[in-house]
């Protein structure tokens, strides 16, 4: 629920156009430089954050579904790799917020839970869906 409440935050009068705080949100330095007019943000960057948004409802929704699991927890460690290049440099986190790996501080968000998100990942992409998957229900029509 994390990523398609973020999503959320991120759709503007359509699922084609974003909203402003997209845009902060994913290129906060440049959409900064440009005093916050979006109508100055490339195509290019249009894209990115409809890629992003996109992204943030399609990939979990996969996951939960178990559907092509193994490829769309490659994509969501993509993407919080991504998030958290953004979080720490776009967004300057400081020291305090980006953590170190498994201290005992709960308010170091980035390291410590990122760690686990990814790990949890990782078990789905080396075990894939199990048997509860539309993986597993599809692989079995395929035979």
């Amino acid at each position: 629920m994390f990523f398609w409440a973020s999503g959320k935050t991120k759709i503007g009068d359509s699922i084609f156009s974003p909203a402003f705080g997209a845009y902060a949100q994913i290129f906060p330095k440049k959409f900064e430089s440009l005093g916050y007019d979006a109508s100055l943000m490339s195509g290019f960057d249009t894209l990115v954050v409809l890629f992003g948004t996109y992204a943030e409802f399609i990939l979990p929704a996969m996951i939960a579904l178990g559907l092509f699991t193994r490829l769309a927890s490659v994509g969501m460690i993509g993407f919080i790799a991504m998030m958290s290049f953004v979080d720490i440099y776009g967004h300057n986190a400081d020291a305090k917020t980006i953590g170190a790996m498994f201290d005992r501080f709960p308010y170091g968000l980035i390291m410590d839970q990122r760690l686990m998100w990814v790990f949890l990942l990782l078990v789905l992409v080396i075990k894939g869906g199990g048997p509860i998957s539309l993986d597993y229900i599809l692989a079995k029509f395929r035979k």
